[in-house]
């Protein structure tokens, strides 16, 4: 299974400015790009910090540049990283969006929380399909028509018959790790307990000395 990274959902390209940026010309640049907050970058091209809209609104006397109303120090993201780690980044952070660099610390796009969205916007019949493909076919050697895969809404559900108990787990966490997939539905059996399961998992009760 390949996941997307931040660099298949950041914008690309990012608008951005200098230390030296005027309150007015920041200020312009959202209105005109639609976006809701610039990264601000040194004369490298790194990022250094992110001014908003709220720290436009909130400036009370600060100064009149870039440097003045940022938010800072910028936290930032990789391309290869996973949207996963990337949300997990911005949830401790309390940050809404990701200046993206490469190895050089150059910045090369801006990622979102509404670019993370994407991620659920994915169509049905695709995650059907990477589950069927991907998770059953190719990665536990299953025969997809062993089992039942529905997808509404980003909710699977899975039904059908395991040949060994051990795999259900197996199977759930695969398909919950699928981009897009929001919930999963277990309604799976299976036809054996497979007592050499509980010898691996080291539950098996030993029997009593007399």
């Amino acid at each position: 299974m390949r996941h997307r990274s931040v660099s298949d959902l950041m914008t690309p390209t990012a608008v951005s400015v200098q230390r030296g940026t005027t309150f007015k010309e920041i200020a312009r640049l959202l209105d005109e790009f639609g976006i809701t907050a610039v990264p601000v970058v040194d004369e490298y091209g790194c990022p250094v910090g992110i001014v908003s809209e709220a720290d436009l609104i909130r400036r009370h006397g600060t100064g009149n540049t870039a440097v003045d109303l940022m938010s800072h120090p910028a936290i930032t993201a990789a391309p290869g990283w996973s949207a996963v780690r990337a949300a997990r980044v911005m949830e401790k952070h309390k940050a809404k969006r990701l200046p993206v660099i490469d190895s050089e610390g150059r910045l090369i796009g801006v990622l979102s929380r509404s670019d993370l969205l994407q991620l659920f916007l994915r169509r049905d019949h695709a995650i059907q399909e990477e589950i069927l493909e991907d998770v059953l076919t190719h990665t536990l050697r299953l025969s997809p028509s062993s089992l039942t895969v529905e997808v509404t809404d980003g909710v699977v559900t899975l039904s059908g018959i395991l040949n060994r108990r051990s795999l259900v787990p197996v199977v759930l966490r695969l398909c919950r790790s699928v981009d897009g997939v929001v919930d999963v539905i277990n309604r799976l059996d299976h036809e054996q307990d497979n007592l050499s399961d509980d010898v691996r998992m080291g539950t098996r009760k030993q029997p009593r000395k007399a």
